[in-house]
């Protein structure tokens, strides 16, 4: 298969009518986008990305009107952050309707919706003429893209078009909140804060785990997020020393490090990033990740940061991605 790069959203969307598949930006990461209600065209959106069948898809909206066809009701708090948030880096867990098929939500009977902000991405769900279901446009378990250049690094030749525009702004997927029951919870953090949240809804809270082992929404079961170097949280001491958190089987020796952070460490890493803001930090990190695999770096050391705001949702991809 050839994959076509357009800059075109109209160019883009005939893939999507047609049956294909089209990596596109969003403000949070690069998703891969199918028809929501094409069961083969999903199909080939988890067989590009080597994705496990029961994690389950986001659809993507042009206009909150789409949202009918896509949910069986819309909870008042849902209304609520819709009215607030959308459109926006934030996915809404609604029930789902009748109409949107199983694979698209790997079985559950709710589907997450969001609206992007972008107005490239916009343009193109608008065109598509029907809601796109997406999840990120790499192979499953990588870091997610934020350039349309590292979506081809993973996917060129397995999809049908990528639809080439900036860098995303966020660099993290979106916040997912799950709206089915009587409090808001968030099941995946991300640009939207807790702190943002509950100021429209006071009971929104944390997701605190699960015993039915159920993914109710991406990012919750699976291996994410990991580049093919080993990834560690480490912290820099007054002297401007990096240590580890935890004892770790692999080096810790600055000349094969990779190092990305806040603070300047006094070591010199053979790849460093750092970074003059939390939504900097969210924006880079998986670009890093990547940046460092095309080098051949063995082991990226994250600093830890403090666990308000947008860094809730840094440190959670860090610690995903350091699962082994």
């Amino acid at each position: 298969m050839k994959t076509v790069v357009t800059e075109s959203p109209a160019e883009a969307s005939r893939f999507i009518r047609d049956g294909g598949i089209v990596a596109f930006p969003t403000e949070t990461v690069y998703g891969l986008g199918a028809d929501v209600f094409n069961e083969f065209s999903i199909a080939k959106v988890f067989a590009a990305k080597e994705r496990p069948a029961d994690n389950p898809l986001i659809a993507h909206v042009a206009r909150v009107s789409q949202i009918e066809r896509l949910a069986g009701e819309v909870p008042l708090a849902a209304l609520k952050l819709i009215e607030r948030f959308f459109p926006g880096p934030l996915t809404l867990v609604l029930p789902k309707a009748d109409e949107v098929p199983p694979i698209a939500t790997a079985g559950l009977e709710t589907i997450g919706v969001r609206m992007p902000g972008d107005p490239l991405t916009r343009e193109f769900l608008s065109a598509c003429s029907s809601p796109v279901v997406a999840p990120s446009a790499n192979i499953s378990g990588k870091p997610s893209p934020t350039t349309w250049q590292a979506v081809l690094e993973d996917l060129d030749g397995r999809i049908d078009c990528v639809l080439k525009g900036e860098p995303s702004q966020h660099g993290l997927e979106s916040t997912v909140v799950d709206c089915t029951s009587d409090t808001p919870i968030v099941l995946r953090p991300g640009a939207i804060t807790l702190e943002q949240l509950r100021e429209i809804i006071t009971e929104t809270a944390p997701y605190s785990g699960d015993e039915s082992g159920e993914a109710r929404s991406p990012g919750m079961k699976h291996k994410h997020y990991s580049p093919r170097a080993n990834v560690a949280l480490g912290e820099i001491d007054e002297a401007g020393k990096v240590s580890l958190l935890q004892a770790q089987a692999f080096s810790d020796d600055p000349s094969e490090c990779a190092f990305i952070g806040i603070h300047s460490p006094t070591e010199e890493f053979a790849l460093e990033k750092i970074v003059g803001t939390l939504e900097e930090y969210a924006r880079e990190l998986f670009e890093f990740f990547r940046q460092c695999d095309r080098v051949g770096i063995a082991t990226v050391i994250c600093e830890s940061v403090e666990e308000k705001g947008i860094g809730v949702a840094v440190m959670d991809r860090i610690r995903r991605a350091a699962r082994r």
